[in-house]
C-alpha cells in the first residue's frame, strides 16, 4: 500500500466507522478533511470491489459510503469509475439505501426473480474493475497524485 495516499487514510481508519450505519458514518466522516474523505471512501470502494466485486461492496458494510465514493472517484480524475458506480447504485432505486439490510433485500429479490446463478450487477462488474486498474494510471497512482496535490 502506498504511503502517499495512505498517510491521509491511516489517521482516520479507526475513527470513521462504516460498521454502525449511515448516521454514525456520516457524522464521523463529516469531521475529517476533504482530502481524507476522498481517499477514505475511494480506498474502501476499490478495495472491496477488487476483492469481491460490486456485490461484495454493496452487501458489506462498506456500501454505506457508496455516494461518497462516487464523489471521490471524480476528485481522483477517475470519472469512469464514478459513473459506473453511480449507474450500479441505480439497482437500488432512486434513493440509495445506506442501510445494509435494505441493500441485501434488493439482492434477495433479484435472486428470487432471476435465480441464484445470475449476477445482479454483471453489466458493471468488468467495467468497474478495468477502470479501477487502468483509469488515470490506476487507483493507487490516481490516489497518490491526489494526495500529493497542494
Amino acid at each position: 500500500m502506498s504511503e502517499s495516499y495512505w498517510r491521509f487514510v491511516k489517521p482516520i481508519w479507526d475513527t470513521v466507522s462504516i460498521y454502525d450505519g449511515g448516521e454514525v458514518f456520516l457524522r464521523e466522516f463529516n469531521k475529517v478533511t476533504d482530502k481524507q474523505k476522498v481517499l477514505f471512501a475511494t480506498h474502501w470502494a476499490q478495495s472491496e470491489i477488487m476483492n469481491g466485486g460490486l456485490g461484495q461492496f454493496f452487501c458489506n458494510r462498506t456500501g454505506v459510503l457508496a455516494p461518497e465514493a462516487v464523489n471521490g472517484f471524480n476528485f481522483l480524475g477517475m470519472t469512469q469509475c464514478s459513473e459506473t458506480l453511480k449507474s450500479a447504485m441505480k439497482f437500488f432505486g432512486d434513493t440509495y439505501p445506506r442501510d445494509r439490510s435494505t441493500r441485501e433485500e434488493y439482492f434477495e429479490k433479484f435472486y428470487e426473480e432471476f435465480g441464484e446463478d445470475k449476477i445482479p450487477l454483471k453489466v458493471y462488474e468488468d467495467r468497474m474493475a478495468t477502470a479501477i486498474e487502468d483509469e488515470n494510471g490506476g487507483f493507487e497512482a490516481a490516489a497518490d497524485n491526489y494526495a500529493n496535490k497542494g
